[in-house]
């Protein structure tokens, strides 16, 4: 069975949302296997994001992902790397159709309440980096 990574960001928590995201993945009929609030760390978050690291906004995203727990998550199902990035919707809110978590509860692009990985191999490391 695949897995990936999925987090719930801080504005997720904050906003109460957490249930009604965690609905859409359970009626897609995929399996949430494992799962932990945590309160993320400026070293993991660089790792995470090494990819942006040099971008001028990522001060802004290392301040966001710092500002309250997150929910992580390793997620299980047939495709479910492709799946969750369809529940998800686009990574621009402006984007994200109505029906995706994205579409229905986001309204700007860094505060687009999930993270999940984008491929398989990202879902192995992102597994490990955030559950050892």
């Amino acid at each position: 069975m695949e897995q990936t990574y999925i987090m719930l960001k801080p504005d997720a928590v904050k906003r109460g949302l957490i249930g009604k995201i965690i609905s859409r993945i359970e009626e897609k009929g995929y399996k949430i296997i494992d799962a932990k609030m945590m309160t993320l760390s400026e070293p993991i978050l660089r790792e995470h994001y090494a990819h942006l690291v040099d971008k001028p906004f990522f001060p802004s995203i290392l301040h966001y992902m710092m500002s309250g727990p997150v929910l992580a998550m390793v997620v299980e199902g047939e495709n479910v790397v492709a799946g969750m990035r369809k529940i998800m919707g686009a990574t621009k809110f402006e984007d994200a159709q109505a029906g995706t978590i994205r579409g229905d509860f986001a309204f700007n692009t860094q505060e687009n309440l999930i993270h999940g990985s984008d491929s398989i191999e990202n879902a192995k490391i992102e597994i490990k980096r955030f559950f050892n």
